[in-house]
């Protein structure tokens, strides 16, 4: 589905590569989780993945960035965005600012491409149930919730057919409410087939929802597996992405005497599985 060969990216005007040799595979209808600390590159990755790189912001981008076979960089940005769509931090800037309702915001890249208004409807209705915001459809968008604001952001990509999102730290100004309900729309795309690459700081999240997780350092791929596995990998914390409070407690006990074997617990459940045995 998603295939980055040795990619490696300098934005413009410098000679410092913010990206090096970035190999990386997604399946299709999966959730990949990417971690890593501040400055690492995170965004530009997503950019990376989602064709504002280079199309948008030029600079230099050695290697490839292919979806479905299509290598971004060959084609326009119109055609990669019908491949890809990017979520931001930021949910209040991807409303359009021109419609009244949160079902003419659903239907407003519909209209640019001369959808018939019959399937626009099912469309409009289909999309809404699927991400849980039929209840919103007659709202204005910006008398939304953050976390509101945002799901309407990703059904507005949802509704296009776009077959894969890219989230680039889409909880990062919403509230723990707001948070729950992104996080939870997430594992229903992957079962209506949509492909999820996700970068989020929220370790305990990204545990529950991913299918696969890479750790970003030192402008590259460090680290790639299970959740639980990488999540809990003694390393992360030099390499800048910290540990939950589950794995920390797990570390003390040991402090404290014998502990149970087996991969440190990262989320709850996690820790409830881990300490359940210990005697």
């Amino acid at each position: 589905m998603i295939h980055l060969n040795d990619v490696s990216y300098a934005y413009p005007d410098t000679e410092h590569f913010q990206l090096l040799h970035i190999n990386l595979e997604v399946a299709k209808g999966t959730v990949t989780g990417i971690v890593g600390g501040s400055g690492v590159g995170k965004s530009t990755l997503a950019k990376a993945i989602s064709g504002f790189i280079p199309h948008v912001d030029g600079g230099t981008l050695e290697g490839t960035v292919t979806i479905d076979g299509v290598d971004l960089a060959e084609t326009t940005l119109a055609d990669a965005v019908a491949h890809v769509g990017l979520i931001i931090q930021s949910p209040f800037n991807q409303i359009s600012g021109a419609k009244f309702t949160v079902r003419e915001e659903l239907a407003f890249g519909l209209e640019n491409l001369g959808v018939a208004r019959d399937e626009m409807i099912g469309r409009v209705a289909a999309t809404a149930e699927l991400l849980g915001i039929t209840h919103l459809l007659d709202r204005s968008p910006y008398e939304l919730s953050g976390g509101q604001m945002q799901l309407v952001a990703i059904a507005s990509m949802i509704i296009m057919n776009t077959p894969v999102l890219v989230m680039d730290e889409p909880t990062s100004q919403l509230d723990p409410g707001g948070t729950r309900m992104v996080f939870d729309v997430i594992g229903g795309l992957r079962d209506a087939g949509i492909t999820v690459v996700i970068f989020e700081h929220k370790l305990e999240l990204i545990r529950e929802i991913a299918d696969v997780v890479h750790v970003l350092a030192n402008n590259t791929l460090v680290a790639s597996g299970e959740p639980q596995t990488v999540l809990a990998d003694p390393r992360l914390d030099g390499w800048g992405v910290g540990n939950t409070r589950y794995t920390d407690a797990a570390d003390l006990a040991a402090q404290r005497g014998p502990t149970p074997t087996g991969p440190l617990p990262v989320s709850f459940d996690d820790a409830v599985t881990y300490f359940g045995g210990k005697r």
